[in-house]
């Protein structure tokens, strides 16, 4: 039987939380800053994963 190999893209991205729950990074908070209103760069800290995508992702990431 081979092994399982998580999908590298999605090990970067995803995570787990202490209660099992699948968190990610919200975009748009790398560079270009200076532009970005407070608010903008307030709301994009993680976001927890809708429980309908976690099934497919417990496919890309099976070791998490």
């Amino acid at each position: 039987m081979p092994k399982l190999k998580s999908h590298s893209g999605a090990k970067k991205r995803i995570r787990m939380t202490g209660s099992g729950k699948l968190v990610f990074n919200r975009n748009s908070r790398n560079h270009l800053l200076l532009q970005k209103n407070k608010r903008q760069k307030r709301l994009n800290r993680t976001k927890l994963m809708h429980p309908t995508n976690e099934r497919a992702l417990a496919h890309l990431v099976p070791h998490l």
